[in-house]
């Protein structure tokens, strides 16, 4: 199924199609580094039928655990900058954490780099309006993602509640950062002091647990016409295309998809769900997830189900507190069915869980800002990297376990002795569920 002529004519190294024969040499090199060659070849193979664009080879991809680490590789990048500094934001505050950044870009922006930034009017919208208007001042063009003005309810339903929840940095054309954190102070920051989980720390006092991955080859031209699409929508503007899409060497071994999806009006399923679906579906082995708001459409349900009862090692891990209420309750409503198909539910204690990963069989990866819950699905745009590679699925793999350590088992037998409170709201909350 690998070396058919139609399973490889997708592959793309950042200069255009491979040959078939190219194609044929990835392959055999991912296979031989993988613990089992027949997953990971069934993977590849249901990935690139649902790709409308090409499987990007030769990438090097390398998780950022929570606020400390992704926010200095960020700066890192920001400060390095040389032609471009491309970020888009759900929320972009002005605390501590929002003004590092904003400094970090304004003096690339006074050194003559163009710096591009994107936030979401409603995600972002505890920020002062001055705050933005000073990064302008600052030489930092800004565009606002669907601005609150009179009228945007009229417009209907989607168009009132559209929102950009993308997570991305993009420098100079060649790293992409991207994931489930926003630029915040409930991260913590990136200093040595600020940064971690203090044991004596409240809960509500500790960094929030999340997760962004840095990638760097061919995949980041497509994470740049992301944003680029973004940018002329929002700000009715063209970027100047010298320096946006800089030649790209192979720089690792990964393959990768880049998933940015937008409510569609049309109907058609949502790219990233339908990834992830799929892969369950495909899955032989193990499927692990990690998501912060789980208020799961029913085809996700059952595919979770099914293959727990087809002997797959299925794995959620889900919060113990939330900053939702009500997403919170619509989701635990949906234990029931999970356990009784024998899914393995996890409670993250300590830090309130912001993560959306998922790791399938070993070779198999997604990290990006997608929810698993019906905002993501049809209101929200959001951007996620699919990752196929055993090297970054086992360090994937070590932070879900890190998580499951520290996270609470929902057995059958717990579940069925939750308070009665929960039980009423769960009952109200389920009610609300599309909505969430």
């Amino acid at each position: 199924m690998l070396t058919s002529e139609r399973q490889t004519a997708r592959l793309s190294d950042g200069k255009g199609a491979l040959s078939h024969e190219q194609s044929r040499k990835v392959f055999e090199e991912l296979k031989s580094r993988s613990p089992n060659t027949g997953v990971l070849g069934r993977h590849v193979a249901v990935e690139e039928k649902l790709s409308g664009a090409r499987l990007s080879v030769g990438n090097a991809a390398v998780p950022l655990e929570d606020g400390r680490a992704a926010y200095r590789a960020m700066l890192q990048a920001i400060r390095g900058a040389r032609h471009h500094v491309h970020m888009e934001m759900y929320i972009f505050e002005d605390d501590e954490v929002g003004r590092e950044f904003a400094r970090a870009m304004a003096e690339r922006a006074r050194a003559g780099v163009k710096v591009r930034l994107i936030y979401d009017a409603v995600g972002s919208l505890r920020a002062r309006k001055g705050f933005f208007e000073e990064m302008e001042q600052a030489g930092i063009a800004v565009a606002v993602f669907n601005p609150v003005a009179p009228g945007l309810v009229k417009r209907g339903p989607i168009d009132a509640q559209a929102r950009d929840h993308r997570k991305l940095l993009l420098v100079d054309g060649r790293v992409a950062i991207l994931g489930g954190i926003n630029i915040s102070r409930v991260y913590g920051s990136s200093s040595a002091s600020g940064g971690g989980a203090r044991s004596d720390a409240s809960f509500e006092d500790r960094p929030w647990r999340d997760l962004q991955v840095r990638i760097e080859g061919p995949a980041v031209a497509d994470f740049q016409r992301a944003f680029v699409e973004q940018w002329e929508q929002w700000k009715k503007e063209s970027i100047p295309q010298a320096g946006l899409f800089p030649k790209l060497a192979n720089t690792g071994p990964h393959l990768v998809r880049v998933v940015a999806s937008s409510p569609r009006e049309d109907g058609a399923p949502d790219a990233l769900y339908l990834a992830l679906i799929s892969a369950i579906e495909s899955a032989e082995t193990e499927v692990c997830i990690t998501n912060a708001y789980f208020v799961p459409h029913p085809q996700l349900l059952e595919a979770l189900a099914a293959a727990a009862r087809r002997g797959v090692d299925v794995k959620l891990v889900l919060p113990g507190k939330t900053d939702n209420a009500l997403v919170f309750h619509a989701g635990r409503a949906q234990y029931q069915p999970l356990l009784e198909a024998g899914v393995k539910i996890h409670e993250r204690k300590e830090r309130l869980l912001h993560t959306k990963s998922a790791v399938i069989d070993g070779v198999w990866s997604t990290v990006g800002s997608t929810n698993l819950d019906w905002r993501s699905l049809a209101y929200n745009d959001e951007l996620n990297a699919v990752v196929i590679g055993p090297e970054f699925a086992a360090r994937m793999k070590a932070i879900f376990e890190r998580d499951i350590a520290e996270s609470e088992a929902i057995t059958t037998e717990k579940w069925a002795k939750r308070p009665f409170m929960d039980r009423v709201k769960e009952t109200a909350a389920v009610n609300f569920s599309e909505l969430l």
